[in-house]
């Protein structure tokens, strides 16, 4: 017979909340592992009460969903955590987000109080690339092509070998627009995404290396990405919801900034 663990099961799951929080500044150089860990960390010095999982390696209930990438800032990443006790969520926000380092920024905490996976309702992200010496008539076109191809295949070295996968199905739209104030008189347009996630996922680095294959698109120097929103899809109005809001409605509290 299987050994068991000694000692008493852990205490029963009374509670789930779920946060967004953001990587700005230089911590959009972290990987999602440093963010585990700087979770971890912080779950202990604010003292949350978290359930565990059963067994002889007990680790806390936590739940990842969406991650951004190494080197891509984000204001709309998500986590939800399964607690052993109560919990008011805008006491846990201020907590947490006092324990993590500066520029992992916990925005929102809400309870959860609707059905259904969180990872189910991300079914896309809104992306921003700002492209430093780009002008916006260069972008403009290059978008153009990119949207008038019916497949463009892209590939990509992932841990499992190279990858190819369509980076123009699941581009829902692709819009352009100068930025406000371009630094040292230098053009920057910037490039905003609606992508589906789909599987093999397809990144804005895939999608700018499908507009390098149709339109010989080049950027002088390395773009800086932002993930702007990931949520439900309204492929009609190309806008990405928010994922939060049913426990948010439910709870009949409003939406933070």
């Amino acid at each position: 017979m299987g050994r068991s663990p000694e000692g008493p099961p852990p205490p029963p799951v009374v509670q789930r909340v779920r946060f967004r929080y953001a990587k700005r500044g230089r911590l959009r150089f972290s990987s999602h592992r440093d963010f585990q860990r700087a979770l971890e960390r912080a779950l202990r010095r604010a003292g949350v009460p978290m359930a565990f999982s059963a067994g002889f390696t007990a680790h806390p209930k936590v739940s990842y969903a969406g991650a951004a990438a190494t080197g891509v800032a984000s204001e709309a990443e998500y986590v939800e955590l399964a607690l052993a006790g109560r919990v008011e969520p805008e006491a846990l926000r201020k907590a947490l987000d006092a324990s993590l380092p500066d520029g992992l920024d916990v925005v929102e905490v809400v309870e959860v109080a609707t059905p259904g996976a969180l990872a189910d309702r991300l079914e896309a992200s809104e992306w921003e690339i700002a492209l430093p010496g780009v002008d916006l008539g260069t972008l403009q076109r290059a978008a153009t092509a990119l949207l008038d191809a019916e497949v463009v295949e892209v590939q990509r070295l992932t841990k499992n070998g190279m990858r190819t996968a369509d980076a123009r199905g699941p581009v829902v739209a692709a819009t352009c627009r100068a930025a406000a104030q371009p630094a040292d008189d230098v053009p920057c347009a910037i490039l905003r995404l609606v992508v589906r996630h789909v599987t093999p996922s397809v990144r804005p680095d895939d999608v700018l290396a499908a507009m390098r294959q149709v339109a010989d698109f080049v950027p002088p120097v390395p773009p800086r990405v932002t993930r702007l929103a990931q949520g439900p899809l309204d492929a009609a109005a190309a806008v990405v919801g928010d994922p939060l809001a049913p426990d948010r409605d439910a709870a009949g509290v409003p939406a933070s900034a």
